[in-house]
């Protein structure tokens, strides 16, 4: 079982930036891809950006050039920080672990993030 616990969400201007942070605890195997995903309301939940245990990134085409996922693989965190942030932004974004063979998932609780004009 993994749980994931993500931080650093909340409120922020246009053009502003902020870093969120997950914390995979639990029985990790080695081999994962951790990502973010976000949910604006009304919409389906979204691929951000994802990283590999060695490194291969994949990102949405709305956030390349703005967003940089990160992982530290000996803490089991996974990181991204999020500059020239834009309304549409907005929405609830979750920490999200996934073993690739078994397509097994797991999911933290979400965290808001907001952007104002």
């Amino acid at each position: 079982q993994v749980q994931l616990v993500e931080s650093g969400g909340g409120l922020v201007q246009a053009e502003g930036s902020l870093r969120l942070s997950c914390a995979a605890s639990g029985s990790i195997f080695s081999i994962n891809v951790m990502g973010w995903y976000r949910q604006a309301p009304g919409k389906q939940r979204e691929l951000v950006a994802t990283m590999g245990t060695g490194g291969s990134t994949n990102y949405a085409d709305s956030v390349k050039g703005r967003f940089t996922i990160s992982r530290d693989n000996a803490k089991n965190m996974v990181y991204l920080q999020m500059n020239s942030l834009k309304p549409e932004d907005t929405a609830v974004y979750y920490c999200n672990l996934e073993y690739t063979r078994t397509s097994r998932r797991y999911w933290g609780q979400g965290t808001q993030v907001t952007i104002s004009s």
